[in-house]
């Protein structure tokens, strides 16, 4: 992976960090937390649509994915600390 793909998988990850931080009202983590759950959630995304082999081609292919890793990622953070 170049230093060029790696800055822009940085950036769709604090995006989608952001988004979802939006998207799912609530307590939060803070915009910090939620930008570092969005750049491990992205990961996660990727990974889970490329399991279910999901194009998650182009910019906006990768922000879907990183949102949805992003979401997926904030559900079971809470779910964890609601235990």
């Amino acid at each position: 992976m170049s230093t060029e793909h790696l800055l822009i998988f940085l950036a769709v990850g604090l995006l989608a960090g952001f988004l979802a931080g939006h998207i799912w009202k609530g307590s939060g983590f803070g915009l910090v937390g939620n930008l570092i759950v969005g750049v491990v959630g992205s990961l996660f995304g990727v990974l889970l649509f490329g399991m279910l082999n999901i194009s998650s081609s182009g910019i906006i292919g990768l922000l879907i994915a990183a949102i949805v890793g992003a979401l997926l990622l904030l559900y079971a953070i809470r779910l964890i600390k609601r235990h």
